[in-house]
């Protein structure tokens, strides 16, 4: 037995998608995992996101597949629709966990932090809230990590998975900076329309939009408001204001612009990306889904790419012989296929301010191809 074997402890920062999934790959593997939370013991709230076929086929191996799409709805096309409300194509996904199942699966994001948090736990995590890392030093083969409790843990492992400002990433040594792309993204949760049963994508002379069915009853409206500048809006001015850009298409999207006048949860967010240049590890510490690569959101897969990582990073120590190599063997395995999804949602966003969304549909349906190959 090598030495990290017989120590295998790891303090996981961030009890999101990337967190709880590493912590429960990594408790599956044997490890005694701890999470620290800076936030709350309850589910966060938020609209929704999609577990596109590679999330599917990680949460299989982790056998969370079928709770996730229990929890979500189930479905396998994507429709583009053109500025004239005329369909522009309809992609088919592949069903990478089996024709039987969905090709992926829309799920609101409580509801996933739930089946994922509940996963953890079972497997032995332990999940602390209210509290998060102040300090990072490399002692030899361990890495101590002072919490912002006072407490101190030293550990084989420390993975940051603590979001696009991940202070884990800063405390290591790691620099990337984050990129605004001239874009808002809202989102806005609505009854599910019963003709909704797969992702629609709505061309507008100006800015884009959509609806991911969630579950039976629920779904979520997103619009990419095009050649902005990064701001804000009060609370109560978003509701109207989305019905508003809603009014400039036609077709289909005039119910879901009925729909948002009954939805009680409207946000709005900059479209940021960040991508690590080079190494994400120092030491034995290393940073994991969007404090590595965050994408915009066009292709739909930055949550594919949080869970793919949680378990290829447990499968690579698990083959390695020390900590360090594992997680040299990790970047190198992760980090082209990470790069290219960045990369192509980034082309992808200048296409829809260009209004070349043509040029953007098949661009989007060779990266999904490409994401469906094993990871």
């Amino acid at each position: 037995m090598d030495r990290y074997r017989g120590v295998r402890t790891a303090v996981v920062v961030g009890a999101g998608i990337a967190g709880l999934t590493a912590a429960t790959a990594l408790a599956h593997d044997g490890w005694q995992v701890e999470v620290a939370e800076a936030g709350p013991p309850e589910a966060p709230a938020g609209w929704g996101l999609c577990l596109t076929g590679p999330s599917l086929r990680a949460l299989d191996e982790l056998g969370l597949a079928d709770a996730c799409t229990a929890e979500g709805y189930g479905m396998s096309t994507i429709t583009h629709v053109d500025v004239r409300g005329e369909p522009a194509g309809e992609v088919q996904l592949p069903r990478l966990i089996g024709a039987r199942r969905p090709a992926m699966a829309g799920i609101a994001r409580p509801a996933l932090h739930r089946v994922l948090h509940a996963e953890a736990e079972r497997c032995g995590a332990v999940v602390h809230h209210g509290v998060t890392v102040a300090a990072v030093d490399h002692d030899g083969a361990l890495v101590r990590v002072r919490l912002s409790d006072g407490t101190v843990r030293q550990v084989a492992l420390l993975v940051g998975a603590d979001g696009i400002r991940s202070t884990v990433r800063g405390l290591l040594g790691l620099d990337a900076s984050l990129d605004f792309h001239g874009q808002m993204v809202w989102r806005a949760l609505v009854p599910r329309p019963r003709w909704a049963t797969g992702i629609h994508q709505f061309a507008g002379k100006a800015d884009t939009a959509g609806l991911v069915p969630l579950s039976d009853r629920q779904a979520y409206v997103f619009l990419t408001e095009n050649r902005v500048e990064r701001s804000a809006l009060p609370e109560t001015e978003l509701a109207p204001r989305l019905r508003q850009l809603l009014e400039a298409f036609p077709g289909r999207v005039e119910e879901i612009r009925s729909l948002v006048a009954e939805s009680a949860a409207v946000v709005r967010r900059p479209v940021l990306t960040a991508l690590l240049e080079g190494a994400w590890n120092r030491g034995n510490g290393v940073v994991i889904g969007d404090a590595a690569h965050a994408p915009a959101p066009q292709m739909a897969s930055g949550a594919a790419l949080a869970i793919e990582d949680g378990l290829v990073l447990a499968r690579e120590l698990a083959r390695h012989e020390s900590v360090g190599l594992g997680l040299q063997a990790f970047v190198s395995r992760r980090a082209r296929r990470c790069r290219t999804l960045v990369e192509t949602s980034v082309a992808i966003a200048g296409l829809e301010q260009a209004r070349r969304h043509r040029e953007a549909y098949p661009l989007a349906d060779s990266c999904h191809r490409l994401m469906a190959e094993p990871a």
